[in-house]
C-alpha cells in the first residue's frame, strides 16, 4: 500500500504573474493548519510599473506565511509595520479579528530584473484565537536553524524537525521545512507529525520510489515514515502539523469557523469600517470586495 495518499498538481493562473494554487484542492482541503498554498513565479517585473503589486486587502482568522527563494517584496500593514521580505526569511502575520496589508515589488528588484519566486501560505488560527489581536513577526534567514541530513540541506522554518527547532512562534503545532539537495541525497521524513505533505519546488525527487516531478504536492499517509530521494538538484518543502480543531470556511481573504463572521467581515470591508480594518499608513489604494 502506498504511503502517498494524493498527488496534487494544482491549477496555474495568471494574475499578472503565474501562480500555482495547491491548497485548497478537491483531494485535500487542508494539511495540518495549512488552508491555502500558492506558488508564485519565478517572474521578472518591469521597472516603472506596478505589475506584481498586491494592493491593500483584509484578512481575518488566519496567519499569512511568506517565504521567498529569490527577489524581494515590501510588506506594509495596518499595524504600521514596514518590512522588506527577502529570501530565506519567515514573515508571520496573524490577522486575528482583522488586519490589512499590502505587498509590493521594490524598485531595485524591478530595475535589476531579479526574478521574484516564492510561496504564500495561510495557516488557520485556532478557534479560540480567531478574534485575537493582529500581529506581525519577521524572522531573518540567519535566525532559522539549518542542518544537513543524508545530503539534504534543511532550513527549519516552523516547528521541530531533524533535531532542530525553529524560533517561529505558532498558534498550533506546525511543521514547515525548506530543503535542497544534490543528486542522490536521501532523507527520511518521520511520522511524528500527524498530517504532512511534501511539495517539490524544483527538480525531481521520489517518495518511497514514486516519482514526484516539480509542481507536485504529495499528501502523506499518517503514521508512515516516508523516504525522499533526489534524482538531481532539487528544492522541496515539508509542511503539516496537528489537524485543525474543526472545519473552516474560506471566502476570498477570510478564514473562519463561522459563516456569520465572514459575512460581518465582508460588510466591514465593503463599508470601509476602520474599527475592524484600519488604514495602512502611507497607502491610499485598496482592493474592492469581489462580487463572488
Amino acid at each position: 500500500m502506498s504511503n502517498i495518499l494524493h498527488k496534487i498538481q494544482g491549477l496555474t493562473r495568471d494574475i499578472g504573474f503565474p501562480v500555482r494554487r495547491l491548497l485548497p484542492a478537491a483531494a485535500a482541503r487542508t494539511v495540518g493548519p495549512f488552508v491555502f498554498f500558492d506558488h508564485m513565479g519565478p517572474v521578472e517585473f518591469d521597472a516603472g510599473t506596478t505589475e506584481g503589486d498586491v494592493r491593500p486587502h483584509p484578512h481575518i482568522g488566519l496567519a499569512t506565511v511568506t517565504y521567498l527563494f529569490s527577489g524581494a517584496m515590501m510588506h506594509r500593514d495596518s499595524l504600521g509595520v514596514v518590512q522588506r521580505i527577502t529570501p530565506g526569511a519567515v514573515n508571520w502575520m496573524a490577522s486575528g479579528r482583522g488586519i490589512v496589508h499590502s505587498e509590493r515589488i521594490p524598485d531595485d528588484i524591478r530595475e535589476q530584473k531579479v526574478p521574484v519566486h516564492g510561496l504564500q501560505m495561510w495557516v488557520a488560527l485556532p478557534a479560540d484565537q480567531e478574534d485575537g489581536a493582529p500581529s506581525f513577526h519577521h524572522y531573518a534567514s540567519e535566525d532559522m536553524p539549518q542542518t544537513e541530513v543524508g545530503g539534504a540541506r534543511l532550513h527549519v522554518l516552523a516547528g521541530s524537525a531533524f533535531g532542530v527547532t525553529s524560533p517561529v512562534q505558532t498558534a498550533s503545532p506546525t511543521l514547515y521545512v525548506a530543503g535542497s539537495t544534490t543528486e542522490g541525497a536521501e532523507l527520511e521524513i518521520s511520522a511524528e507529525v500527524q498530517e504532512r505533505a511534501v511539495y517539490v519546488v524544483r527538480g525531481d525527487v521520489t517518495l518511497d520510489g514514486e516519482s514526484m516531478p516539480a509542481g507536485t504536492l504529495a499528501i502523506l499517509a499518517p503514521g508512515a515514515v516516508v523516504a525522499l530521494k533526489a534524482l538531481g538538484e532539487a528544492v522541496f518543502m515539508i509542511l503539516g502539523g496537528a489537524p485543525l480543531d474543526g472545519p473552516r470556511f474560506v471566502w476570498w481573504n477570510f478564514v473562519s469557523t463561522s459563516r456569520d463572521k465572514i459575512d460581518a467581515a465582508k460588510e466591514a470591508w465593503n463599508g470601509r469600517d476602520k474599527q475592524v480594518f484600519p488604514d495602512i499608513p502611507g497607502e491610499t489604494e485598496w482592493i474592492p470586495l469581489p462580487a463572488h
